[in-house]
């Protein structure tokens, strides 16, 4: 049984923890991609009392030095082959705490309509990141293009093929040339979000096909530091932003518009893992979304 002396240790612990996690606003880095539907789910928060701040960063590398170094309280802009690559190479002491936003990747094409169509010694785009290559090389393997060595390595590239039936002749792009890459090559594997931001719309919904939410590893994560007690505790404040942020309406809708209001170019993976314990249940989706699907 525990005494009164020790209740009130307990006690203050517990008081001391919340006092250190409760210290000053929440601040969360952000890249342009993800800052608007986080910015949306900061607005809610503040209205519940909670001061959060959102810091946008224009590069991959400083959300996570910043992270670690502890300018931030989290960071949301990176999938988990991501974090994992940067981990190994940088030696962070980083976690992830929360699932967000997946933007899906697609195949796109202004000369071929099907992926049938596609001929032997096509020239296909992909990123020249480790991290997104690998998944685009996964992706193709799905589609039935290529085989590779590895058929589970997410950290695959293109000399990691071992079987190309089509002769494919895969070209390294950054991913911010995607939309204009397009038009030389036959076929590029990307985010559609770039043809939105390009405002090409019509070539974002008119991909051969596109990943969805199995695809989870590489949706964006909420990301944390670990715990000096090597603990999995998360601040609460942080866990109050991660809750709103997945069951907002508003976030879900500011969500829908940046993805050019096309719920085929995202997904959102808690939802469909609800859905698989609903044992099937249709998951909500924003105004629109239905539409943009038919």
């Amino acid at each position: 049984m525990m005494t009164k002396t020790m209740q009130w240790v307990a006690a203050a612990v517990l008081s001391l923890s919340a006092s250190a996690w409760a210290a000053g606003p929440l601040k969360v880095g952000v890249s342009a991609v993800t800052a608007p539907s986080l910015e949306a789910a900061a607005q809610e928060a503040r209205r519940q009392g909670l001061d959060v701040q959102v810091v946008e960063f224009s590069d991959w590398t400083a959300p996570n030095a910043a992270l670690n170094a502890g300018d931030l309280d989290a960071n949301f802009f990176q999938h988990l082959p991501f974090l994992g690559n940067a981990i190994e190479k940088a030696g962070y002491q980083l976690r992830p705490v929360g699932v967000g936003l997946l933007t899906n990747i697609g195949v796109f094409s202004r000369k071929y309509t099907s992926l049938s169509a596609i001929p032997e010694g096509a020239t296909v785009s992909v990123y020249d990141d480790v991290t997104n290559q690998g998944r685009h090389l996964l992706f193709l393997q799905k589609l039935g293009l290529i085989e590779l060595k590895d058929p589970s390595n997410r950290f695959s590239t293109i000399h990691d093929i071992a079987h190309n039936p089509k002769k494919l002749k895969l070209i390294e792009i950054p991913g911010p040339q995607l939309a204009r890459a397009l038009a030389d090559v036959d076929m590029a594997v990307g985010a559609p979000l770039y043809f939105v931001a390009a405002g090409q719309l019509d070539v974002a919904s008119s991909g051969l096909a596109y990943s969805g939410a199995e695809d989870v590893q590489y949706a964006i994560h909420f990301v944390a530091r670990k715990n000096a007690n090597g603990s999995d505790a998360v601040d609460p404040r942080l866990q109050q932003l991660i809750d709103i942020y997945q069951n907002s309406d508003v976030v879900r809708q500011k969500i829908f518009e940046t993805q050019g209001r096309d719920a085929r170019l995202y997904s959102l993976p808690w939802l469909n893992e609800a859905k698989q314990g609903q044992g099937g249940a249709a998951t909500a989706q924003p105004a629109g979304a239905q539409r943009a699907n038919q």
